[in-house]
């Protein structure tokens, strides 16, 4: 448009050159700074000269100098016309049209479909939609697109690379990507939370740079997120594995602030997934989730509370209303549970040692669908249910008895390192209930003897601490003390230590079994030391997972007094004669409470 005009403003400056009574009749006419540069500084021959430059290459006539519109055709007339989006595909099957027309069509569709409550999404089948599209891109340079999206601002970008998250097409993603690059560049003009929540949500293609940087925006907007762009966010992150701390304890602190009212079941259900995946803990946060869900939770389908309770499972947080719910949901909803929920509802209860108030009802129903389900069951979960049901103490014999065999043990040695030792020793714990909580059970096999111990394991400075404390202990009857011992029951304890009825460390000839399966002296006693640690314990609890709850009574069933070591404790002991009266004054109350335990059931006797 500006060179047409200066086109013509140099054919005038010719003809009034060339005539002198007119060239001073449009001095007289035009403003005085313009007709004394005319004058002025304008050389002999100048006019000519602009003339072949504006001009160069086309000759620009009186009709098309003013033509700066396209034409109005038939299909644009239909489309204005039209009032449902059926009506702009049947006038483009009709009438068709160029690049421009097609891109029209598409955002009056749009608008139509929007206006009349239709969903987009169902729709962008049609072939009709699909030619339209064609045509529009088949007449867009793809070096044109890309360097228009240099002009584009951050939103546009933003929903650029949302549009193309699952392109597929060489050259949508080329501009997906040259978004992204635009958008790292600029990353500091945003300023909504709603466009860096959505970018977050479609970090796949971005870089580990624009990524780290959507989250410094998103720590820097994040007060101002809704509960919706939350829930958003961290559902992203878990689903991308990226544990960005200071943004969860952020998004948590305003989640917090949000009234009940936007404490939806699928934003509670959400955050504890996300929560539970990239196990973050922020109680606070737990406690109003589960405050909200509990009246809910009669609402809530098998879906859902398998859900919840295996993302809390998780995070080690064990919130005994809302579990007691569960396992009542579970008693009168049964029958809408299938095998695989029911498995991962008891691996859960397990896993966090929690015993339903109304167990005989839960287990009774439990024991009813595995009775028909559990030998079907794929070998490595039929090994985690059983397990399960050895630390809640429901495992029955002839559930037991086929995982002894050596033909299931050789079904979960495929697999990595880790994943089959994890199993071995599973396989340990399932056969040693059967050999110390159902003794009398037929054809019961002895637990196999125990490998050698993992040369991944390694051992925690509580536990080295401990060990050292206990040699100090003995003093110079280093006979009497083992420690790190693997026992055949898949347990390894911290110390074994032998005393007599003064509770001084005696030499035994019991000791090197590992098992404590020997008779011992009359008043002699076998001690084991358990150093438990932070991981040992459920959130924000002092009360043992499951596992170590097997542990404890396993060992108690082979014949030992367990003396606790938790970490809680230990670290409150910072010098070694601290220690030393420690593990002196626990060893006795162990002893105590194991006398009086024996002389109880003497008189029950």
């Amino acid at each position: 448009m500006a060179s047409r005009l200066l086109g013509r403003y140099a054919r005038v400056l010719c003809r009034a050159s060339s005539q002198a009574p007119a060239a001073t009749a449009v001095t007289a006419r035009l403003p005085p700074t313009v007709a004394s540069h005319a004058e002025v500084n304008r050389p002999q021959g100048w006019p000519s000269v602009t003339q072949r430059l504006m001009s160069d290459g086309k000759t620009i006539t009186k009709d098309d100098a003013f033509q700066t519109t396209p034409t109005f055709t038939k299909l644009d007339e239909v489309m204005d016309k039209a009032a449902v989006p059926e009506d702009i595909l049947l006038a483009w099957v009709e009438h068709g049209g160029n690049s421009n027309q097609a891109a029209y069509a598409l955002m009056k569709w749009t608008v139509l479909v929007l206006r009349t409550k239709g969903k987009i999404k169902d729709l962008t089948g049609d072939s009709r939609l699909m030619d339209m599209m064609d045509t529009m891109s088949q007449q867009v340079s793809a070096t044109e697109v890309l360097w228009r999206v240099r002009r584009l601002t951050y939103k546009q970008l933003a929903y650029l690379a949302d549009w193309g998250a699952n392109k597929k097409g060489q050259q949508d993603v080329a501009v997906v990507n040259g978004a992204l690059k635009q958008l790292e560049l600029r990353w500091t003009e945003i300023a909504d939370s709603k466009t860096v929540s959505g970018l977050i949500s479609k970090g796949q293609r971005m870089s580990p740079a624009l990524r780290d940087r959507l989250e410094d925006k998103a720590l820097e907007l994040s007060e101002g997120f809704s509960t919706e762009e939350i829930r958003k966010v961290c559902v992203s992150l878990a689903a991308q594995s990226r544990r960005s701390v200071p943004l969860l304890r952020a998004l948590s602190y305003h989640l917090l602030q949000k009234p009940s009212s936007e404490f939806t079941t699928p934003l509670i259900l959400n955050m504890a997934y996300a929560y539970g995946r990239l196990n973050f803990h922020h109680s606070q946060v737990f406690q109003r989730m589960a405050s909200e869900l509990l009246p809910r939770v009669p609402e809530l389908n098998s879906i859902d509370v398998v859900r919840c309770s295996k993302s809390l499972g998780f995070l080690k947080w064990l919130h005994i209303p809302l579990f007691e719910a569960f396992a009542e949901h579970y008693i009168a909803n049964s029958q809408t549970y299938n095998v695989p929920q029911l498995c991962n509802l008891l691996m859960t209860f397990a896993r966090l040692g929690f015993q339903p108030s109304k167990g005989d009802e839960f287990f009774s129903k439990v024991h009813s669908e595995l009775e028909e389900s559990l030998s079907g069951l794929e070998p490595f979960l039929q090994t985690d249910v059983v397990w399960s049901l050895c630390v809640l103490q429901q495992a029955k014999p002839h559930y037991l008895l086929p995982l002894t065999k050596q033909q299931h043990r050789t079904k979960l040695s495929e697999g990595s390192e880790s994943r089959v030792e994890s199993y071995r020793l599973k396989l340990l714990h399932i056969a040693a209930t059967l050999h110390l909580e159902h003794p009398d059970s037929s054809d019961s096999d002895s637990p196999a003897p125990p490998s050698a111990p993992s040369v991944l394991a390694n051992i925690s400075p509580m536990q080295s601490g401990l060990r050292e404390a206990l040699q100090r202990l003995v003093g110079e009857r280093t006979e009497a003390l083992r420690t790190g011992v693997d026992t055949v029951y898949g347990w390894t304890i911290d110390g074994e230590l032998v005393v007599d009825c003064d509770n001084k460390p005696v030499d035994s000839p019991a000791l090197p079994s590992g098992g404590g399966d020997q008779d011992l002296p009359l008043g002699v006693r076998r001690i084991a030391f358990m150093a438990l640690e932070f991981p040992n314990f459920g959130s924000k609890s002092k009360d043992l997972l499951g596992r170590f709850v097997m542990m404890k009574r396993h060992l108690q069933l082979a014949g030992y007094i367990t003396v606790e070591v938790p970490y809680y404790d230990w670290l409150e002991l910072k010098t070694d004669w601290q220690k030393l009266a420690y593990l002196k004054d626990k060893l006795g109350k162990a002893v105590a409470e194991d006398m009086a335990k024996v002389n109880w059931e003497k008189s029950r006797s």
